[in-house]
């Protein structure tokens, strides 16, 4: 007898090995980080705000919803994250957080939620990234047996 592994043996060792990531998992991530897009964008409509702080919100929740909404695109279609994407919602959130610091807001509420907003975000998107990133291979639950 061999003591050498066959070759499915081997084929087994390698997915084991491999760093799977768990896509149903992770598209919920991508969904709060475009959820919490559309609050920005709704904020200064909710909340007493300038016609700078409006379109600062407008633009940059707008931005951040559509990122989020591309890797949640890709994760349901089973893909990884693109990491360029998550970087740059980190990048949209990281304004947001210091736009009320240079942008007159108009009400404290909004730039406290505005600030709140880019905080979540960006935790929130660069976990994304970092999961995604140090991933091999995209994973479903649900395909498992």
């Amino acid at each position: 007898m061999s003591t050498t592994p066959t070759d499915n043996q081997t084929d087994r060792d390698d997915e084991r090995n491999r760093d799977t990531l768990n896509t149903d998992t992770m598209q919920w991530v991508s969904a709060l980080v475009a959820l919490v897009g559309l609050y920005l964008v709704a904020s200064p409509f909710i909340f007493e705000a300038t016609d700078a702080a409006t379109w600062n919100d407008t633009l940059v929740g707008t931005g951040i919803f559509l990122l989020g909404g591309y890797n949640f695109y890709r994760m349901s279609r089973d893909r990884l994250a693109s990491v360029g994407v998550a970087s740059l919602a980190i990048l949209l959130g990281l304004w947001a957080v210091v736009s009320p610091y240079v942008i007159d807001m108009g009400s404290s509420e909004l730039a406290t939620g505005t600030t709140i907003s880019g905080v979540v975000v960006a935790l929130l998107a660069a976990y994304n990234a970092y999961a995604n990133s140090s991933a091999d291979a995209p994973d479903r639950a649900r395909t498992r047996a």
